[in-house]
């Protein structure tokens, strides 16, 4: 049973809606939202706005200045007790000598995992935890996974008709969805560490991979996945701001330097022969802090990191049009031959956007009792 109360519910509702604030800035930190209270009304609040600056509980605890001794603070993660770029925020919260802090989430990170919350405890604060935890990890799935699992959270982003096509045979696909889908696939972009496209995606669109908002400053990493070297350095994202990395297992020198000239940065895979393993892509990726991917591919690149079980959540823009049996696939699986085989879905978000449809799915991982029945 809930052990908090309904105002416990509404500070915890307004710490996560700030910490959303930073959803397109505080990469590779997670976003994090603070709400101090004392008698019943906020005297301080504020969130995590970019990495090397102040976290949420500086901002709140300055604002709330004298008044936050024997207040409550609702935070949505739980208080770093070690140093980075800022001083720990556990320290700076007994300092002001709070009389109870809820946290929605622990901390994943090695450096915390709990030692805030001890810390904290250690000094006679009330400490309570789990508050709109689900809510909490939905703001942050790429720093919990990466620090948990050592790999960023995939996300696989694909637009289709109504029914399940992704292109003409001919390759034409400009435009199935319409201008609000696209201008919602922005926002996807602006949220992701990182994008990564295929070569063959790159060959056959020229994509800018590039993130087009107003007032949107920080452009995701681009990551082209090209086994045999085979872009062209007149590749439109080599001209365009942020960086551009091509993964390679090439070792053609000429091929490297071109692309270099032209603004790409190349790495040669380790353990690389007929491909590009995607699993080394996402660990070197992990180890680059990137928090969230945003596969952006055909369905070849798509189906095999389906199939693999690489990709996290797949968001679909569906249209409401018709393109016919000649027309391409979602996803290329030429491994599925039974209904046993079935890569199951759960449905997350289903929605409207302009004349479009959004659904938001989680890949399902199948339990052990389940795959011994395949």
């Amino acid at each position: 049973m809930d052990s908090f109360s309904t105002a416990d519910h509404e500070f915890m509702a307004r710490a996560l809606r700030l910490a959303k604030r930073g959803l397109y800035t505080t990469d590779p930190n997670p976003r994090v939202g603070c709400v101090i209270v004392k008698d019943g009304k906020i005297i301080g609040e504020g969130w995590h706005e970019r990495a090397g600056e102040a976290h949420a509980e500086v901002h709140a605890l300055k604002a709330a200045g004298n008044q936050a001794q024997g207040a409550t603070a609702y935070v949505t993660l739980e208080p770093c007790c070690h140093h980075g770029r800022t001083p720990p925020c556990s320290g700076a919260l007994v300092k002001a000598k709070l009389a109870r802090v809820v946290i929605a989430m622990q901390d994943p990170h090695t450096r915390v995992d709990g030692g805030g919350i001890a810390q904290l405890r250690e000094a006679g604060i009330q400490v309570d935890t789990g508050l709109l935890q689900a809510q909490a990890m939905t703001l942050n799935p790429g720093f919990i996974k990466r620090m948990r699992r050592g790999r960023p959270f995939v996300r696989c982003k694909l637009g289709m008709s109504l029914d399940g096509r992704t292109a003409m045979a001919s390759g034409e696909s400009k435009w199935i969805t319409s201008a609000a889908a696209r201008e919602d696939v922005q926002r996807l972009r602006a949220r992701s560490s990182a994008i990564v496209t295929g070569v063959g995606t790159v060959l056959a669109d020229d994509p800018s991979m590039t993130v087009r908002l107003d007032g949107q400053e920080r452009q995701p990493l681009r990551v082209v996945v090209d086994t045999n070297l085979s872009m062209p350095e007149t590749a439109k994202m080599l001209s365009l701001p942020g960086r551009s990395l091509v993964m390679t297992c090439s070792d053609d020198d000429a091929a490297r330097q071109r692309l270099q000239q032209a603004g790409a940065e190349v790495t040669v895979m380790p353990y690389c022969s007929n491909s590009v393993s995607m699993e080394a892509v996402l660990d070197s990726l992990a180890e680059m802090e990137i928090n969230e991917v945003l596969l952006e591919t055909g369905a070849t690149l798509s189906g095999a990191m389906l199939e693999q079980g690489l990709i996290d959540e797949l968001v679909i823009y569906m249209a409401p049009v018709l393109m016919g049996d000649s027309a391409r696939g979602l996803f290329h699986l030429p491994g599925l031959e039974n209904m046993a085989d079935k890569i199951q879905l759960e449905f997350t978000d289903v929605r409207a956007v302009g004349c479009d449809w959004r659904i938001t799915a989680k890949v399902r991982v199948a339990s052990d009792e389940e795959q011994e029945t395949k």
